[in-house]
């Protein structure tokens, strides 16, 4: 029988506070977030390693929280932000998001991802988070702006419409580029300048709708 509170005192001290995670929030908000109830139920045993674990068929991944851990901090999410989460999954970030923020709104394209991660919320009792299905890469202006938005993996095409998004002082955190290219990125928007500033190496896995468009060739 595997101790799952263990495993994640063992998580935040070998995965995140060994990796300039300092913020007490999030440090406080990785203690409490049961992770193994947001991968399948075959994978709960891997649930606190540190890599991006498979949760679906179709190449769709929970980030390693090393990384997470520290975008989160990056973003700097006060108690009354409003964040949106692209590319919620099942809803880990989102669990995480909701303990730091005011209210989350989960954007995620995949039915059945969404479909589990409103449920895995409901059950946990997080109730200021929704989850919206949606193209990733459109965001959700719907509900904007907002403070923060959290783009959960890595993206070749980066979007700059997204900053639209935000409120002024917003911040977008991101990985541009995959694998060992990978750059987490902080995007602020002030007044009608959206520019962002490189921040720290990280290799998570690309999320749909973020490809590099294919260039014409003649």
């Amino acid at each position: 029988m595997i101790d799952f509170e263990q495993a994640r005192v063992n998580m935040v001290e070998s995965q995140i506070r060994v990796n300039d995670v300092t913020d007490h929030d999030i440090i406080r908000a990785f203690s409490k977030v049961p992770r193994e109830r947001f991968v399948p139920s075959d994978k709960r045993a891997l649930a606190y390693m540190d890599e991006d674990i498979a949760i679906s068929d179709d190449g769709r991944f929970l980030m390693e929280v090393r990384s997470l851990s520290k975008m989160l901090q990056l973003a700097e999410v006060d108690a009354e932000d409003i964040v949106l989460d692209i590319g919620c999954g099942t809803g880990y970030s989102t669990a995480i998001l909701a303990r730091l923020c005011t209210s989350v709104v989960a954007l995620e394209s995949d039915e059945a991802l969404a479909q589990q991660a409103s449920e895995t919320l409901m059950d946990l009792g997080v109730d200021n988070a929704v989850v919206v299905q949606g193209p990733l890469e459109k965001g959700h202006a719907k509900e904007g702006p907002y403070d923060v938005i959290l783009i959960g993996g890595a993206v070749e095409n980066m979007p700059l419409a997204l900053g639209d998004q935000l409120k002024e002082g917003g911040r977008l955190v991101v990985v541009e580029g995959t694998g060992n290219a990978g750059r987490a990125r902080i995007f602020l928007k002030r007044g009608k300048t959206f520019s962002g500033r490189d921040a720290f190496n990280s290799a998570v896995q690309l999320l749909p709708g973020f490809e590099k468009k294919p260039e014409f060739i003649f």
